[in-house]
């Protein structure tokens, strides 16, 4: 996973290295349609632990929303190297 040098919030360098189960709530997801052939994901990931990491979730990119478990996998984005995750209930559907 990347390794931040400072912080974004604060630009502080006291970092430490957190331990996760790998599982977590999307709380922002957007589709990009930029440099890729298809168009795909990338969600904010809140995880169960209380920190927040940036990656892409599996599946079709308009299926994540915000509110959708995940659940952490092992494959890895080959060319931006973030975390990607997939969906553990399918995707949300909101109440009408």
């Amino acid at each position: 996973m990347y390794q931040r040098l400072l912080c974004p919030v604060c630009a502080g360098s006291d970092l430490r290295t957190e331990a996760s189960t790998g599982t977590g709530v999307v709380r922002h997801a957007t589709v990009v349609h930029r440099n890729t052939p298809a168009a795909r994901n990338v969600s904010l990931v809140e995880m169960a632990e209380g920190f927040t990491v940036r990656g892409r979730v599996t599946g079709l990119a308009t299926d994540v929303h915000s509110g959708d478990r995940v659940q952490l996998t092992t494959a890895q984005d080959p060319v931006r190297g973030q975390p990607v995750f997939q969906l553990v209930d399918g995707p949300y559907r909101s109440r009408s």
